[in-house]
C-alpha cells in the first residue's frame, strides 16, 4: 500500500481500495498499453473551478490527440466516441449514474471514485452504503464497465482534480425531443442521452434537472 492510499484509509471510516486491487475487477480494469501524455498536456490548460465541478462532454483539443484515436480503435472497436473532461473539488457521493457502454477515465490528478453495481439497484433505487471506494493514482487510465454505477470523482488534494472522460458519442447530451416512455420502467431515471441517474436528494444540481432522488442514505463525504 503506497503512502497516499494508506493515508486515505487512515482518515476515512470505510475501506479505500486501489483500482489495482482485485476488488476493482467487477467494476472495470486498468488500461496500461496506451500513452495518454498528450491528453494530460491538453488538460494542463483547463481550469479547476473554485468550488464544485465543471463537466464538458466533448472537447475538441482532447479529440485531436493521438491517444484518443488509439482508445477509439483499441478500446471501443473503432466505434464513434467523444472525449470531454470533469474538473473539480468534489468530496461527496451525490448519486450514481450508468451508461450503455464503457467509460474511460484518465487521472491527470489522482482522485477517488464511489462505485456500485447496477444489479444492486432495487427498482432503480440504490443504497449508498453498498458502494465501494477506489483510489485512482495520478497518471492511471481506467475503463469502467457499463454495469458500474459511478458519478464524479472525489479530490485527494486541496487543488482538486482534472479527469478526461471518454464515452460513446452523444452520451450526456441533452435531448432534442422527449423520448421517455411510461411503459419502460428504466426511462424513469433516463436524464440525458445514454445517462441514467439516481441522484442523492441533496444534489440539487441533478434533481433540478429532473433526476430522481433515488440514491438512498447518507451523502458520504470522503476525506483526504
Amino acid at each position: 500500500m503506497n503512502d497516499i492510499l494508506r493515508h486515505l484509509n487512515e482518515v476515512n471510516d470505510i475501506p479505500i481500495h486501489s483500482v489495482f486491487d482485485k476488488e476493482f475487477q467487477t467494476y472495470g480494469k486498468v488500461i496500461d498499453f496506451i500513452d495518454v501524455s498528450d491528453m494530460a498536456d491538453v488538460m494542463k490548460n483547463t481550469q479547476i473551478p473554485e468550488e464544485g465541478n465543471v463537466y464538458v462532454p466533448s472537447y475538441e483539443l482532447l479529440e485531436e490527440c493521438h491517444s484518443f484515436q488509439m482508445i477509439r480503435k483499441h478500446i471501443y472497436g473503432d466505434m464513434p466516441i467523444q472525449a470531454g473532461y470533469c474538473n473539480g473539488k468534489n468530496t461527496t457521493v451525490n448519486g450514481f449514474e450508468y451508461h450503455k457502454g464503457s467509460e474511460i477515465n484518465i487521472a491527470v490528478d489522482g482522485f477517488m471514485l464511489n462505485l456500485g453495481h447496477v444489479w444492486d439497484m432495487d427498482d432503480f433505487h440504490y443504497e449508498i452504503s453498498k458502494a465501494e471506494v477506489f483510489y485512482v493514482p495520478e497518471g492511471t487510465v481506467i475503463e469502467m464497465y457499463q454495469t458500474t454505477l459511478h458519478l464524479s470523482p472525489c479530490r485527494i488534494k486541496d487543488e482538486g482534480f482534472r479527469c478526461p472522460v471518454i464515452l460513446p458519442f452523444g452520451t450526456n447530451m441533452d435531448f432534442e425531443e422527449e423520448i421517455r416512455s411510461h411503459e419502460n420502467a428504466e426511462d424513469q431515471i433516463l436524464l440525458k442521452h445514454n445517462k441514467w441517474v439516481a441522484a442523492h436528494p441533496e444534489r440539487i444540481q441533478l434533481t433540478s434537472q429532473g433526476a430522481k432522488p433515488w440514491a438512498i442514505g447518507v451523502n458520504r463525504e470522503l476525506k483526504y
